[in-house]
């Protein structure tokens, strides 16, 4: 009888052995950027890495694949939903075509608002009810409050750019969204939507003669050396990045890392958002050292556009189908 109970606990012993190993495994977290190493997103998602490590003594094993490595901002969301990667930091206009009411900030209403309303949007009730849109539609969790990128604007390559007026005719390629497309449009440039990885190459080749990003992003990629000679800055939408994670990956975390996931994010997110601020602002003197012209819209110019644009919000609401009490949401934070 010893001698079986024996045999039977050795046995059970034996085979929780392997269990015992695996838990002891750290737990694989793979982040996807499509940006550079010294674009802020990329410099943004190194830092959370590190700190996720040293937060969890090395429990979560993280590894960074910048520069579309992995995925670029146009698929990383499928592979998210196909659980390829554990979690990135895509830009809004690369979930508008999963989740359209993204593409609120690309309303007429808030065609270049201030920094300060953008947050109080982004923040407030509207990113809250977007949040549970991505979560509710695409089964992946919202970390946190989103990374700001900073105000888009337009840059071209052999045509100056001193008003919106300059913009007709032109090819500008923008990075997804129905809403960057239909302004495009509307001031009679014609659009063309491009993965960022491309865009140099593309540039250099002619491809188009301009393109929607922000000076962070030109900078990043050295983009004066494909021939960007030109910036009109009329900020005209403050685009932001969301940080998601893997609906599988997040609901196999213990409550514990969990929080601990978020509690990271969201005490770093201040410092990531003023890094992003002053990147925006020193990459603005990088490309003036290297012989950018910046032309800047004034005030009367602007409200003219936004009250030309204003004319087609409600029908863009129904077509961009974004849901409309996101959108009346988002018209109620920024007032």
């Amino acid at each position: 009888m010893n001698r079986h109970i024996t045999r039977r606990t050795l046995v059970a012993a034996a085979l929780a052995a392997p269990s015992i190993v695996r838990a002891a495994e750290p737990i694989r977290l793979r982040v996807s950027v499509e940006t550079p190493p010294t674009h802020g997103r990329t410099i943004s998602a190194a830092d959370f890495c590190r700190k996720v490590e040293d937060a969890t003594k090395g429990a979560i094993k993280t590894e960074l694949f910048h520069s579309a490595q992995l995925f670029t901002d146009q698929n990383v969301v499928t592979a998210l939903v196909q659980n390829q990667v554990e979690m990135s930091i895509p830009g809004t206009w690369g979930l508008a075509g999963f989740v359209p009411s993204v593409d609120f900030a690309q309303l007429p209403a808030l065609y270049a608002r201030p920094i300060e309303t953008a947050h109080k949007v982004i923040d407030g009730k509207t990113g809250q009810m977007v949040n549970t849109e991505i979560a509710n539609k695409l089964r992946m969790h919202v970390l946190g409050r989103w990374l700001d990128l900073g105000f888009e604007n337009w840059y071209g390559t052999t045509k100056a750019l001193t008003s919106l007026e300059d913009l007709r005719g032109m090819k500008i390629r923008n990075s997804g969204g129905a809403g960057k497309a239909w302004r495009t449009s509307f001031l009679g440039a014609i659009p063309n939507t491009t993965p960022m990885p491309s865009v140099a190459l593309a540039l250099s080749q002619g491809t188009f003669d301009g393109l929607i990003t922000t000076n962070e992003t030109v900078a990043a990629g050295s983009l004066w050396e494909a021939h960007v000679h030109y910036a009109l800055e009329d900020h005209q939408a403050f685009n932001a990045y969301v940080p998601l994670i893997a609906g599988a990956f997040w609901a196999g975390l213990s409550a514990d890392h969990q929080a601990l996931l978020t509690e990271v994010w969201e005490t770093s997110i201040g410092d990531y958002r003023a890094h992003m601020a002053a990147a925006q602002a020193a990459a603005r003197e990088k490309l003036l050292a290297h012989g950018v012209v910046f032309s800047v819209p004034d005030a009367a110019q602007i409200e003219a556009a936004r009250n030309r644009m204003l004319a087609a919000q409600d029908g863009l609401v129904k077509q961009w189908r974004i849901t409309p009490d996101i959108a009346a949401q988002a018209l109620l934070d920024a007032s």
